[in-house]
């Protein structure tokens, strides 16, 4: 059993109208782990009616959810979420090469904007397959959400550089090495970032610090990859903190987001809440 924050002080300076969350996760029930993932998070589940809480708490008016390592291939969850979350949401689900073009359709219908590669342990669609889901998402106009080791960034350049989808770089590159602000594999970053399919995402910057809070370790390339392009950064919670297995453990998500938002250069934060993620997502603008 864990208790999650879902209320609290909210962020300051407030978010902005607008504001998506693009990176978080969401469990409803009947829906089981699958084989090889990290299995569900515990008990409650963070569902429908927790996470709006937290939208309430923080400011958010629209959602990206993403595919869960526990469900792997099974996007049954996923689209159960995104029926539940209406219009404010939007999704990135897991295919690969085998996906029929009728699931596709059927995932879009859903809300479903994106594919997700996560080659990191439990990852369900690893960068074996990176070319073959950036043709698929291509062809339907989605996005890419991309996440691996982002310490081995210079050996994936070339197949990332032929990337055709937009595409973005999850949780904070994930450096698990550690990166200085001026490190070669931020010097490439920042080139494929020029390139103008490619964004970067602050979430969970808990997994990729090697130091812990402040995250000092990772708030030097950020604030520089931030200053280079502040049209090209987005912004998520990472709700509901998976890593975290305690009540003692969990974070608190107005403190996370004020410490990653200080990050980026005065004047930037508009942009990353609202308008690069509905850029990257398709989502309209808000009425």
């Amino acid at each position: 059993m864990i208790e999650r924050r879902l209320t609290g002080r909210p962020p300051a300076p407030p978010l902005p109208r607008g504001t998506v969350d693009t990176q978080m996760h969401m469990y409803l029930p009947g829906f089981p782990a699958q084989p090889g993932g990290p299995g569900l998070p515990p008990d409650p589940l963070p569902g429908a009616d927790a996470y709006r809480q937290v939208m309430g708490w923080l400011g958010i008016d629209r959602v990206v959810i993403t595919q869960g390592n526990a469900h792997q291939r099974d996007n049954g969850n996923l689209l159960a979420c995104l029926a539940e979350m209406g219009e404010r949401a939007r999704g990135v689900a897991a295919i690969g090469a085998k996906t029929t073009e009728a699931e596709m359709a059927r995932l879009e219908a859903a809300g479903v904007v994106g594919a997700r590669i996560m080659d990191l342990p439990g990852g369900a669609v690893g960068l074996a397959e990176l070319e073959a889901v950036d043709d698929r998402a291509h062809a339907a106009g989605w996005m890419l959400a991309v996440q691996f080791d982002g310490s081995d960034l210079l050996a994936h350049l070339p197949r990332l550089e032929r990337l055709r989808s937009r595409w973005v770089l999850d949780h904070h590159g994930k450096f698990l090495r550690g990166a200085a602000a001026d490190a070669p594999e931020i010097d490439a970053l920042l080139r494929l970032i020029d390139r103008g399919n490619v964004w970067f995402k602050f979430a969970g910057v808990y997994e990729s610090s090697r130091d812990g809070a402040p995250y000092e370790d990772v708030a030097g390339f950020s604030r520089r990859i931030a200053a280079h392009a502040p049209d090209r950064i987005v912004w998520g919670t990472n709700w509901p903190h998976n890593m975290a297995r305690t009540t003692t453990d969990y974070p608190d998500d107005a403190d996370l987001a004020d410490r990653v938002l200080g990050w980026l250069p005065e004047g930037a934060r508009d942009r990353v809440l609202v308008s690069n993620p509905e850029e990257l997502f398709r989502f309209p603008p808000l009425r």
